[in-house]
């Protein structure tokens, strides 16, 4: 009961297919015509034929499934036209001396059309199919090769966001430390609440983005401890998440990134969040700041780690379901993210 419950792969579905309509077509229904059309003595030939067609068997699979899978995926070309020379005049023979023992009614010549049509159709038949599950299990073998490169670029692109990310939050908790000692226990204790979504919630493909928001809106008041009222941080949400899922730690570099660049010797410095839930799984999130003239000095060559790797997860995660505009213009920069995204099952 179990094996009716699984889902059976295409692949597989093709070959029962393939093998039942094929040998019934080729073994029954000649016998099953000749009955119903009442012709008994091509019944009895076909009848003291059948243990061809059964012998046809061993020389159809024995092409399909070992000489093909021995030397295409080697790119043997020439080893497999060989072999199958070789199995093509074996199995010439052979059914020429096993009809001619079954059947004494007329001579059996080898060159003849009656012979030499069905082990030309069986190798025929068996090369086609052998070649089409061979290019099915490489397109299958290239699909989790891809997978499975992607599943580890998305890994080694994840274990880079939390590093990034405590790097750049210490770096706040050491300024606090010199600057307001006071407010650094409160960070502290923040940046523990982020750890923690960091540690549990991130080992999953996706979270709730409901967390992601809660997640978002600590590190919105750490930042606000940090600064204070030396910069003005809008954070406003429409709607409500629902039971949206989306890939964790998707959001946080956007926002790291306008404190990065918007705060600094900026006079004035405003940090603008908007968070809309749609109601049709769409998803918009934009974060805009001030920014101040282009320096001269060197680029640390670390600078914008986070931002590449987040906009290569997205185009990884979401490749035709995001939207990704990212301006900057008359001393503002603006990020705005669009994804559609699933509920929860």
């Amino acid at each position: 009961m179990q094996f009716f419950k699984n889902k059976i792969s295409s692949d597989l579905l093709f070959r029962i297919l393939f093998h039942v309509i094929f040998w019934f077509f080729w073994l029954v229904l000649p016998i099953l015509n000749s009955i119903m059309e009442g012709d008994q003595e091509r019944y009895e030939l076909l009848k003291k034929l059948l243990p061809l067609g059964f012998f046809s068997m061993p020389f159809f699979y024995f092409n399909s499934e070992f000489l093909i899978q021995k030397f295409l995926p080697k790119g043997q070309v020439t080893s497999y036209i060989l072999s199958l020379l070789l199995l093509f005049v074996v199995f010439l023979v052979s059914y020429y001396f096993l009809k001619d023992y079954l059947i004494d009614k007329y001579p059996i010549r080898i060159y003849d059309t009656r012979t030499l049509f069905p082990v030309l159709f069986i190798i025929s038949m068996s090369t086609l199919y052998g070649f089409i599950i061979f290019m099915i299990s490489q397109s299958k073998k290239n699909q989790e090769e891809q997978a499975e490169r992607l599943k580890s670029e998305l890994s080694f692109l994840r274990s880079q966001i939390s590093p990034h990310f405590i790097f750049n939050v210490l770096n706040s908790i050491v300024y606090l430390i010199r600057t307001k000692s006071k407010s650094a226990e409160n960070v502290t204790l923040e940046l523990s609440n982020l750890i923690r979504y960091m540690l549990y919630e991130t080992e999953n493909k996706q979270v709730l983005l409901e967390k992601e928001i809660e997640y978002l809106e600590n590190y919105v008041k750490l930042q606000n401890v940090r600064f204070g009222e030396d910069v003005k941080i809008n954070l406003e949400m429409k709607g409500e998440p629902g039971s949206k899922m989306i890939e964790p730690m998707l959001l946080i570099p956007f926002v790291e990134n306008a404190f990065k660049h918007g705060v600094g010797f900026l006079k004035d410095p405003k940090i603008d969040i908007l968070i809309d839930f749609k109601d049709d799984n769409k998803f918009e999130f934009s974060v805009k700041n001030l920014v101040g003239a282009e320096k001269k000095e060197q680029k640390d060559p670390n600078s914008g780690i986070g931002i590449r790797n987040v906009k290569r997860r997205i185009e990884l995660l979401y490749p035709k379901t995001h939207k990704l505009i990212m301006n900057n213009s008359d001393g503002i920069f603006e990020v705005i993210l669009m994804l559609d995204l699933k509920n929860k099952i």
